[in-house]
Order: structure tokens, then C-alpha cells, then sequence
């Protein structure tokens, strides 16, 4: 299997859905020690995603990519915007403009999505972010077998677990943190939307 221009849409095309889908869930979560509006911000993240796919013309996949983790980072609402444009827009980093994505081109995609992301924030798995679910997302799709869909499943299992996970954290950043123990018991808003992110990778994909 390679990823083509047919196969990308429908990936990000059910993230989109995954992401309105929960919005309100997000919300809730974050309401409970952040902001409130991290399911708004998803929300206005899905929709762009939406109309970006249906206005994708002749764009290859890096540019197209590239061009959507730019209109990403520019939604208000928080960090939401800059940080999820930054991830998307660093999966086009390895690839070479219109050529399919076979399964080490895919491993390198979301390897560079996460060297992104660490270019911008210092957090690591532990500290109650979105990274508690993106860094064991990259790590198991690196270990999976050379088959796509084995690897989108391997690191779609591994951000929903380290959601999971990071309900046993106290916050260390953004506004959560100042209610330091408390956090406990409650997973990171954006870890969650990290889940669902590779979670509608694969489902887009799988089905």
C-alpha cells in the first residue's frame, strides 16, 4: 500500500470528523482546570481541515501538507492553533513533492512531525500535555512493521493510551498547572485531541 492523494484525504478527512465529533468532549475536559475552549479551537480546526480537502486541487501532498499546517497555526483561540499547525505542517518536512508516501516515508512523516513540535516546546511524556500522547505515537509507529496501516494503528493505540495515562499527571504547563495536584485524575485536553488526531488516521484509512 502507498499513500496518494486519495488516501490523505480520506485520513484527514475522517480527523476532521473525529474532531467535531468531540468537541464538546474537549471542552469539558478543558473546562475543568484550562480555559474551556480547547474543543472551540478543535472545532475551528476541523472545519479548516474540511474546506482545505475540498479545495485541494493540484497541490502535491508536501505542499499541501506545508500550506494547511500554515492556515492551522493562524486560528485564534489559544495555543491550539499554533501547536496542532505546527504538528501537521511537520509532516511534510521528509517528503518530496508529489511522490507517493510508502510506509519509511510514513515513519519519517511523523518523525517529523514530533522534531517540530520539540522545536517549539520542551515538554515530554509526564508533564500533562499534548506530547503525552504524540511522542509514544512516533515511537510506536517507528517500531511497527514496514506496512501502513500497521503503523497507523501502532500509533494511534499508543496516543490513546498515553492520554489515558496522562490523567496520573500533574500539569507543569499552561493554565492547569497552577492547580498542580488537583490535575491528577483528569487526562490533558490536548493529549485527548492528540488521540483522536491519529485515531482518525487510521480509521480514515482502515475503512
Amino acid at each position: 500500500m502507498l499513500l496518494l492523494k486519495a488516501e490523505i484525504i480520506r485520513m484527514f478527512r475522517s480527523v476532521s470528523q473525529i474532531w467535531e465529533e468531540n468537541k464538546d468532549f474537549l471542552s469539558e475536559i478543558d473546562s475543568r482546570f484550562g480555559d474551556g475552549d480547547h474543543g472551540v479551537t478543535i472545532g475551528k480546526i476541523a472545519g479548516l481541515i474540511g474546506r482545505s480537502l475540498d479545495g485541494w486541487e493540484n497541490d502535491d501532498i508536501e505542499t499541501f501538507l506545508e500550506d494547511l499546517g500554515d492556515s492551522v497555526m493562524e486560528i485564534g483561540g489559544g495555543s491550539a492553533g499554533p501547536l496542532y499547525g505546527t504538528m501537521i505542517g511537520g509532516l511534510s518536512e521528509p517528503l518530496s513533492g508529489g511522490a507517493a508516501v510508502d510506509a519509511a516515508g510514513l515513519k519519517a512523516m511523523f518523525a517529523g512531525s514530533l522534531s517540530a513540535m520539540e522545536d517549539i516546546t520542551k515538554a515530554k511524556v509526564g508533564d500533562k500535555t499534548m506530547m503525552d500522547a504524540l511522542i509514544p505515537a512516533v515511537a510506536a509507529a517507528q517500531e511497527a512493521p514496514d506496512d501502513i496501516l500497521e503503523i497507523l494503528k501502532a500509533a494511534a493505540e499508543a496516543a490513546e493510551k498515553g492520554a489515558r495515562e496522562s490523567e496520573k499527571y500533574v500539569s507543569k504547563f499552561g493554565r492547569a498547572r497552577s492547580y498542580k495536584e488537583q490535575t491528577i485524575g483528569t487526562p490533558d485536553a490536548g493529549a485527548v485531541s492528540t488521540s483522536l488526531f491519529f485515531k482518525g488516521l487510521y480509521k480514515g484509512l482502515r475503512n
